[in-house]
């Protein structure tokens, strides 16, 4: 049973940020939210801090007598990012925690990093294989974890967590297993014939258990870097499926070759070239669902004695529930972190 802490969350208001919230706050937990976006009313905290995890200011007042921190504020979206802002937060914004951090004698750390780290890699992509990052996020999170590593490196009881998560999914996200529910439910997605890639999830309140289970062991290295992700993993197709058992819709039997999919896509590829809106449709999103596996492991965790609560299937069940009853009336609002610093 662990004691009660005082933890400082980056990103609290957001999707994974908020579940911690909840999680933190029912076992006893003193939370401090350290983000740019007010934390709507129902996600349970003790003190919120606007502000920036480049402006020391702002850092300082957050992290001033914690025990812990829980970072996940980041510049994450594939869509409206420059590279440099996705280093100036992900690898600088770093060094400004780090530095305060050292400050305030504040010696542990959890990072959310990324799958996205692995690239190109060969499989099986596991802790141990070499990263080889190819888009600017998974680069600027790699040097994140650089920077991370090279902090505990200094000794004196430093500590550093670091997860890599899969796509993650579940209830208050409007991201990718939304937008696949959105498109079943209006009748406008269609099964690629011939489709069998695979594709790692991890559900929300299993990664967040996950993660509170590795921050209360005592036998972790200084720093120790997990994967998570559900096993097993299923296909492409079958997470499809699968949404639409749990939106009570029949399976359609009608498959389309993958070139017509794609042939299709080029209008949507054009209007978004034009007008930098951000489709549902495009060509890179039909390849990225049908044709890339992104298959990764997650035996380290599960060697550990974590355990999930819910499989896959369950996980994209209750996130259907959640679309039926509220996320389907709701609108998705993205965040992007500003270029510039926002300072106090």
């Amino acid at each position: 049973m662990s004691t009660q802490k005082r933890i400082v969350i980056t990103g609290g208001s957001g999707f994974i940020g908020a579940h911690f919230c909840h999680q933190l706050k029912a076992r006893g937990d003193e939370v401090i939210i350290l983000d740019l976006i007010e934390p709507s009313s129902d996600i349970p905290h003790d003190r919120f801090v606007q502000g920036d995890i480049r402006d020391e200011a702002a850092v300082r007042e957050a992290f001033d007598g914690c025990d812990e921190i829980l970072h996940m504020a980041a510049a994450h979206h594939d869509f409206g990012i420059d590279e440099q802002t996705y280093f100036d937060v992900n690898e600088d914004g770093l060094r400004v925690m780090t530095g305060v951090m050292d400050e305030l004698g504040v010696r542990r750390i959890i990072f959310y990093s990324t799958v996205a780290v692995y690239g190109n890699a060969t499989p099986p992509l596991h802790e141990e294989t070499s990263p080889q990052p190819e888009s600017f996020y998974g680069k600027s999170k790699l040097a994140g974890e650089k920077v991370l590593e090279a902090w505990v490196q200094q000794g004196d009881d430093r500590r550093c967590l670091v997860i890599r998560p899969t796509v993650t999914y579940g209830t208050n996200n409007f991201a990718n297993m939304y937008s696949l529910l959105r498109q079943i439910d209006k009748g406008r997605f269609f099964f690629a014939s011939g489709s069998t890639n695979i594709k790692s999830l991890s559900y929300i309140e299993n990664i967040a258990d996950a993660t509170i289970f590795l921050m209360d062991k005592n036998d972790l290295s200084a720093f120790e870097i997990f994967n998570y992700i559900d096993k097993p993993d299923l296909t492409s197709v079958e997470i499809a499926e699968t949404c639409y058992k749990s939106l009570g819709k029949k399976i359609p039997r009608l498959r389309i070759p993958l070139w017509i999919l794609l042939l299709g896509a080029i209008p949507f590829d054009i209007v978004i070239a034009l007008t930098g809106k951000n489709l549902p449709v495009s060509t890179p999103r039909i390849k990225k669902l049908f044709v890339e596996q992104t298959k990764f492991e997650a035996q380290k965790i599960i060697d550990a004695g974590f355990t999930a609560k819910a499989s896959v299937r369950q996980g994209i069940e209750r996130t259907a529930t959640w679309y039926m009853n509220k996320g389907k009336h709701e609108s998705a609002q993205w965040h992007q972190p500003p270029a510039e610093v926002v300072r106090k």
